[in-house]
């Protein structure tokens, strides 16, 4: 695995576990456990794009970055509907006006525990 591969896991897994925790919480934070699900999603995303040497923008669009990986990740074509959902957390749900429903937050981690497993097996994690 290339080093820099190693470096996107690394992050995605320290969102992963924030937002697992965060949800866990007796009180969950569930506009923090919503962006860091998105936020674990995007990481894993560009390590796949890093390891295969796919170059991709600075985005928060999944469904970009999905795109960009799909000719070597075909399996992302089932995930695009809830990376759609996942990326509406990227920005605006850290601003006022935006309040994140435990029903969004269950479905945000549900989805970034998706594609995590997809990444991860794929890179032989």
């Amino acid at each position: 695995m290339r080093t820099l591969t190693k470096e996107w896991v690394d992050k995605a897994e320290g969102d992963h576990q924030a937002a697992s925790t965060l949800r866990a919480a007796p009180t969950p934070v569930l506009d923090a456990v919503c962006f860091h699900c998105q936020q674990t999603a995007e990481k894993y995303l560009k390590a796949w794009l890093t390891e295969r040497q796919i170059s991709f923008p600075r985005t928060h669009d999944l469904e970009a970055l999905a795109r960009r990986a799909m000719p070597t990740l075909v399996e992302l074509a089932s995930l695009l509907p809830e990376l759609r959902f996942l990326t509406s957390f990227a920005v605006e749900i850290r601003y006022p006006g935006t309040v994140a429903l435990e029903s969004d937050a269950d479905r945000c981690l549900a989805a970034a525990n998706d594609l995590r497993a997809l990444v991860r097996l794929r890179l032989g994690l």
